[in-house]
């Protein structure tokens, strides 16, 4: 049976063409592992009474690794997806006592509280009707 040899020119354009294909799905497998790989969810208690709490809370995780931030007004807990390559949940925290809200670990920051209308400040019984 004679053997068939393919010439040089003929190899290299099937090494290219195999490069071609293979360098964009190695990206793209690449870059859907990490995406879902550094992907964090956690829950956590946060102070607060009312729906312009929750905008303040929500708005505080509005920065950059944090893809997506729910405050639940009923359970006073806020869940959280982010990308712990970027931000930690203790920066996370500190983010939202800075706001004027209390988490776990972390007292709201005093003159950011002050700020908050009368029906979003929890600590003060009886401030918190619209």
């Amino acid at each position: 049976m004679p053997k068939h040899k393919l010439k040089p020119q003929t190899y290299k354009s099937l090494l290219n063409m195999k490069k071609t294909l293979l360098l964009p799905l190695l990206l793209l497998i690449g870059f859907f592992t990490s995406a879902t790989a550094q992907t964090t969810e956690t829950t956590f208690p946060v102070s607060g009474n009312c729906s312009m709490c929750k905008k303040r809370i929500e708005t505080a995780l509005d920065v950059k690794g944090v893809q997506e931030a729910v405050w639940n007004v009923d359970t006073k807990k806020v869940t959280i997806k982010y990308k712990a390559s970027k931000i930690s949940e203790d920066e996370l925290k500190k983010l939202i006592a800075s706001a004027g809200y209390d988490t776990p670990g972390y007292t709201a920051d005093s003159a950011a509280y002050k700020k908050l209308p009368d029906c979003c400040q929890y600590r003060t019984p009886g401030k918190h009707s619209h």
